[in-house]
């Protein structure tokens, strides 16, 4: 077994203990978490010192897990279809599969991503299911981290694992509301914003 596999095998054990990770991405590190554990979501909003209206994500492996927790229409599918796996997070409206906690309070909505990245591509594969998410900015700092050891001896008291995948880079996704009728840009980051320009539904 590789070095690599066996620390993610760590981590997958971790989440279904009801443990926090940090984990690579292909635009930032990340705060992850099983999407059934409720006191290891709270431990990420205490980490992050964020409100009831911070959108968590849902990092799953393919558009398949994206269907089961939100409600896609052919033009998002299409949408989704052609720029999954990359960095981008989309905003759509949850379905009845998704518990009330990881809902937008107000809006009703979950934010889900595809990433492009090895790493995290094998963890989402040795788990089986979504990571419950959320980017690895500290409070009062303008920049996620970068380095896995700095992360470590910063938060070991806050989490019970760091998978280390190098530098990920320090710009987070691009963020696309597909929740009304047409996508809409909420956060330019790493992915290109041009395809989403013209995408009203028809």
């Amino acid at each position: 077994m590789s070095p690599q596999r066996r620390f993610v095998r760590q981590a997958v054990e971790v989440l279904r203990g009801g443990g926090v990770i940090v984990y690579p991405t292909d635009s930032c590190y990340a705060l992850g978490c099983h999407i059934g554990d409720k006191a290891a979501l709270e431990r990420i909003r205490n980490i992050r010192q964020t409100d009831r209206n911070h959108h968590f994500t849902l990092v799953c492996r393919d558009l398949a897990e994206v269907g089961k927790y939100a409600m896609v229409d052919n033009w998002q599918y299409r949408l989704l279809r052609a720029h999954t796996p990359g960095p981008y997070t989309f905003l759509l409206n949850a379905s009845r599969e998704t518990p009330r906690r990881l809902k937008h309070e107000r809006r009703g909505t979950i934010g889900l991503r595809v990433p492009d990245h090895p790493v995290t591509a094998l963890l989402l594969s040795e788990l089986g299911e979504p990571i419950m998410s959320s980017t690895l900015l500290l409070p009062g700092e303008e920049w996620p981290r970068t380095d896995a050891k700095d992360i470590y001896e910063k938060l070991e008291r806050s989490v019970e694992l760091v998978l280390d995948g190098g530098n990920c880079g320090l710009i987070p996704t691009t963020v696309i509301d597909l929740s009304g009728d047409r996508a809409s840009v909420v956060r330019e980051g790493r992915g290109d914003v041009g395809p989403f320009a013209d995408s009203a539904s028809v």
